[in-house]
């Protein structure tokens, strides 16, 4: 067993977040020549508190949208004072507390915390039985069990096939709406338990329970996250000073393609195979400090498992665009 990853659950006394792609990032940020910084997620802290600890002329603020990520910042509060700020803010609304041109460095690792993932009663995992809820912030948006109570199939079709790749998905929406009005999808372990049924049950060997990628659809889908990714990376741009970094940490395809191709854009680069934009006309704001997507040692996924779909992509801002 370990913590970490979305199929499965550790007692609290057990759980320790790891940062994942830890020392890359602050090899392209450089935190140990001083300047301020923003950590967009929080989380467990892991990150905010490297940064901080490379230097003591470096400042950071810290964001994120999980109460229990607030309480659990007062510990790097305590460590190292003024230098540090959290806002209780999702990164979409970073600029409501930030400026453009406000920091030489900003990270953002999308992933979900250890924290999260082992709190049954947020109903992120289906090792233990609780309500279904997934929300990032509880005080926001509807619960997942709604969600897959009321949803259109469309809706439903986009997270199961669309964020969760799940190539079942048919036979998972199926499911899904049958079950509606039962029970079933009220719990994790029960709408786990429909899952897997539908998609063929295990496979010899399977690295991960059947009900994952639908259940990380059906979350991606609720907290509205690549919509929010998108508006939040130009804003991010904005904020950097010039020759600031920009380093994103991304756990799903589909982040990892819209955070390059904004990359690739900001770079004066084509988005994808298909763009025939002309040369002349496309302006670099910024340049790439990674060509190719930066992945886990072998070490690091031996040692975190949860580290191995994390994907690391850098630029460093030029100029500022018009975004």
């Amino acid at each position: 067993m370990y913590c970490g990853a979305v199929e499965f659950v550790c007692a609290p006394s057990m759980v320790r977040h790891v940062p994942v792609l830890l020392d890359e990032s602050l090899a392209f940020l450089e935190p140990d020549k001083g300047g301020r910084f923003a950590d967009l997620t929080y989380g467990g802290g892991g990150h905010s508190e490297a940064i901080l600890g490379a230097s003591n002329s470096t400042e950071l603020v810290s964001f994120d949208c999980d109460p229990d990520a607030e309480v659990r910042s007062s510990k790097t509060k305590s460590l190292y004072g003024d230098r540090f700020t959290f806002h209780d803010l999702s990164f979409q609304r970073m600029d409501e507390v930030s400026s453009p041109e406000d920091f030489d460095g900003i990270l953002m690792d999308l992933g979900i915390s250890s924290f999260q993932l082992m709190e049954p009663l947020k109903g992120f995992s289906f090792r233990l039985d609780a309500p279904i809820d997934m929300r990032l912030d509880p005080r926001v948006g509807i619960s997942a069990a709604e969600f897959l109570e009321t949803a259109s199939r469309d809706s439903l079709v986009r997270a199961v096939r669309e964020y969760g790749e799940e190539r079942r998905w048919n036979r998972v929406v199926n499911a899904i709406l049958e079950a509606r009005g039962t029970g079933v999808l009220q719990r994790t372990m029960s709408a786990a338990e429909l899952v897997a049924e539908a998609v063929g049950g295990f496979r010899v060997r399977q690295r991960i329970h059947p009900a994952t990628k639908t259940f990380q659809g059906i979350r991606i889908a609720i907290n509205g996250e690549m919509e929010a990714l998108a508006l939040t990376l130009p804003k991010a741009f904005r904020a950097l000073k010039p020759g600031g970094v920009l380093a994103v940490i991304s756990f799903h395809s589909l982040e990892d393609r819209m955070v390059k191709r904004f990359m690739r854009k900001m770079s004066g680069r084509p988005e994808h195979r298909w763009d025939r934009s002309v040369l002349d006309e496309r302006t670099a704001y910024a340049e790439l400090l990674t060509t190719k997507i930066i992945s886990p040692s072998k070490k690091e996924v031996e040692d975190n498992p949860r580290s191995r779909s994390a994907r690391l992509r850098v630029m460093r801002k030029i100029n500022q665009s018009s975004l």
